[in-house]
């Protein structure tokens, strides 16, 4: 669980990844709850609407879906752990067509700097990395 502290330094993370999926399945298996559990591993709670909260990784991950446009942007608010912030860390995925299928675009701001490379690494490894594996294997 991650905790804000008064003093703490807040960063952003930017980083491609590239999907061998369009940009509308892309996004498909970001909304969707039961693709997310497939590609996830995990229980995941989704439902794509504006202003709904979801979970995913069985509430590792816990917010807010802010906008929704099909095939192209998702903007969400993440929460960390139980603490308000007067910083909310929004996170915004882009979706650009690819020679090798999308381009996924990911952008987190405002990540306390003690978290930000387990949030890198988890960009990486179980995000990013986990849905570049799912669309390798089909």
């Amino acid at each position: 669980m991650i905790t804000f502290e008064k003093n703490s330094q807040l960063k952003d993370f930017k980083k491609y990844y590239i999907i061998t999926a369009t940009p509308d399945e892309v996004y498909l298996a970001l909304t969707t709850e039961i693709t997310i559990q497939l590609w996830t591993s995990d229980f995941a709670h989704f439902v794509a609407e504006v202003g709904t909260e979801f979970s995913m990784w069985d509430g590792s991950i816990i917010g807010k879906n802010l906008e929704l446009e099909p095939g192209k942007k998702i903007v969400q608010q993440w929460y960390f752990g139980e603490e308000e912030t007067d910083t909310p860390s929004i996170v915004t995925i882009k979706l650009h067509e690819h020679k090798q299928g999308t381009s996924m675009e990911v952008r987190q701001t405002n990540i306390p700097d003690e978290e930000f490379n387990d949030i890198s690494e988890g960009w990486d490894n179980s995000y990013g990395g986990a849905l570049q594996e799912f669309y390798e294997e089909d």
